[in-house]
C-alpha cells in the first residue's frame, strides 16, 4: 500500500535556513571521520597494540575502512526507508545512529583498560557510522536536488559537499589549536578524545535542527512510494546504471579521502613535516573544497555536467602521480600546499558537477536508495580504503608518491564511465 505524507512542502522563503538543516548531518559524519585520520597514530596506540608502529597503523585503517563496508548496506535498508517513508524522517533517523557510533568512539577505555573489548567496541561503532553514512549523503543530496529551483541543481547539491569541508576546517583548526596549547604527552595519553566529545556535544544541536525540516514538494507530488520489493526491482533492473554511477563516484570518494582524511598522516609519516604543519595543510584544502564545490556545481548548470567531468577526471590520470612524485623529491610545508590545493581542484570541479549528475541519472522512485548504493559501493571498494592502500603501497613499493597512481586509477575509472553514461551507452531500464 502507498504511504501519503501529511508533511508540508518547502517553502522558497526558507531555502537557506533548509539547506543548513539538511548538511548539518553531514558535518557530524565528515567532523567524525577525519578526526578518525589525523588522530590514526594515536588511536593505534589505544587501542591496537602491535609489534610494529606499521602493524598498529594498519589495524587501525582497516578499522577505518571496515565501516565503509556496511554502507552498501545501510543504503539499500535506510535508503527503501527514506524514498518510500519520506526524506525528513529518514534524515532524523540516520543522524540518531550516525552520533550512537560517534559517541561509541569517544567514550570507549583503551586496550589497556579493557583488552580485546576496546578494539572490538571501536569496530562496533565504525560499522554503526557506516551504516548510517551510507544513506546519509545520498538523503541529503537528493533532499537537495529536489528543493533546488529550476537551473540550479548543480549549485543546490554542491552544498551538500561543501558542507563536508567545513567540517574538515573546524576540526582541522581545532586540531592545530590543541597542537599549540596542550602537550605531546597529553595528547598522546587521551588529549586526542577532546576533539571527539567535542563532537558528540554538538550532536542534539543538529539533531535539533534537522527535526524542524520539512518534505520536499516534489516527494510530495508523487502518488505511490516504492515497496521495499518494488524498489529491489527497479534496482536489479537498472544494475548496469548503478555500476556505471558507482564508477562516476570512484574519482570523487578516492580524491576526498586522499586530500583530506590521509593528507595529516602523509604529511607526517612520509614527507616528515609537523603536526601544525600538516593541520594547517589539511586546513587550506578545506577552504579550497568549499570554494571549488559551489562555483563548478553552479558551472555545470550552464555548460552541463559531462564537460567538467570529463576534463578534471583526464587531468586526474595525467597528473596525479607525478605531483606526488615531485612532492616527496621537494618535501616542504610550501610544497605541499601547492600540492594539495591543485588536487584539491580537481577534485571540487569533478565533485561539483558529479554529485548532481549521479541524482539526475537514477530513477526518480528509488532515487535516494539507488544514489546511496551507487555511491556507498564505489566508497567501499575505493575511497575508504585509500588511507590504508596508500600506506601499504608505500610500505610494499618503496616509492613515497605510490598514492598517486591510486588516484590516477580513480581518474580514469570515472573517465570511463563518464563517456558511458553521456554516449547513452548506460541509461535507464523500464
Amino acid at each position: 500500500m502507498a504511504i501519503q505524507s501529511t508533511a508540508k512542502p518547502v517553502r522558497a522563503p526558507s531555502r537557506i535556513a533548509t539547506v543548513i538543516r539538511v548538511t548539518s548531518g553531514n558535518f557530524i559524519e565528515m567532523y567524525d571521520f577525519f578526526l578518525f585520520g589525523f588522530y590514526a597514530t594515536y588511536i593505534s596506540k589505544a587501542f591496537f597494540p602491535a609489534s610494529s608502529e606499521y602493524a598498529a597503523l594498519m589495524m587501525t585503517f582497516a578499522t577505518f575502512g571496515a565501516g565503509f563496508f556496511m554502507r552498501p548496506l545501510g543504503a539499500i535498508i535506510l535508503g527503501s526507508y527514506i524514498d518510500r517513508i519520506g526524506r525528513r524522517k529518514g534524515l532524523v533517523l540516520t543522524l540518531a545512529i550516525m552520533a550512537s557510533g560517534t559517541a561509541l568512539i569517544a567514550f570507549v577505555p583503551g586496550y589497556e583498560t579493557i583488552g580485546l573489548m576496546a578494539p572490538l567496541l571501536v569496530l562496533i561503532g565504525r560499522l554503526l557510522q557506516g551504516f548510517s553514512a551510507g544513506v546519509e549523503l545520498g538523503g541529503v543530496s537528493v533532499y537537495l536536488s529536489e528543493m533546488a529551483t529550476p537551473g540550479n541543481k548543480g549549485y543546490y547539491v554542491s552544498w551538500q559537499s561543501a558542507s563536508q569541508q567545513v567540517a574538515i576546517i573546524f576540526s582541522a583548526g581545532l586540531g592545530y589549536f590543541l597542537n599549540e596549547t596542550l602537550s605531546p604527552a597529553f595528547i598522546a595519553d587521551w588529549g586526542w578524545r577532546i576533539p571527539f566529545f567535542i563532537g558528540c556535544s554538538i550532536i542534539p544541536v543538529v539533531f535539533y535542527i534537522r527535526r524542524s525540516l520539512q518534505e520536499t514538494e516534489e516527494y510530495l507530488a508523487r502518488k505511490s512510494h516504492p515497496t521495499f520489493r518494488q524498489m529491489l526491482k527497479t534496482i536489479s533492473l537498472n544494475w548496469p546504471l548503478v555500476v556505471a554511477g558507482t564508477m562516476l563516484i570512484v574519482l570523487t570518494t578516492v580524491a576526498f579521502y586522499l586530500i583530506t582524511v590521509y593528507t595529516p598522516t602523509f604529511g607526517k609519516t612520509v614527507l616528515k613535516l609537523s603536526t601544525e604543519e600538516s593541520l594547517l595543510v589539511t586546513l587550506c584544502v578545506g577552504l579550497s573544497n568549499f570554494i571549488w564545490l559551489p562555483v563548478m556545481g553552479a558551472l555545470s548548470d550552464r555548460i552541463g555536467r559531462w564537460p567538467i567531468m570529463a576534463v578534471c577526471s583526464a587531468l586526474t590520470v595525467a597528473t596525479a602521480y607525478p605531483v606526488l612524485s615531485w612532492l616527496v623529491g621537494h618535501p616542504s610545508f610550501q610544497n605541499m600546499v601547492m600540492v594539495e590545493l591543485w588536487l584539491s581542484f580537481l577534485y571540487g570541479s569533478y565533485n561539483g558537477a558529479t554529485i548532481v549528475a549521479l541524482t539526475e541519472i537514477i530513477p526518480a522512485s528509488v532515487r535516494t536508495t539507488g544514489f546511496s548504493l551507487a555511491y556507498s559501493l564505489a566508497t567501499a571498494l575505493f575511497g575508504g580504503m585509500t588511507p590504508l592502500v596508500s600506506t601499504l603501497l608505500i610500505e610494499s613499493t618503496g616509492d613515497k608518491a605510490a598514492p598517486g597512481y591510486w588516484m590516477a586509477g580513480a581518474g580514469a575509472i570515472s573517465l570511463l564511465a563518464t563517456w558511458l553514461v553521456y554516449r547513452g551507452i548506460v541509461k535507464e531500464r523500464h
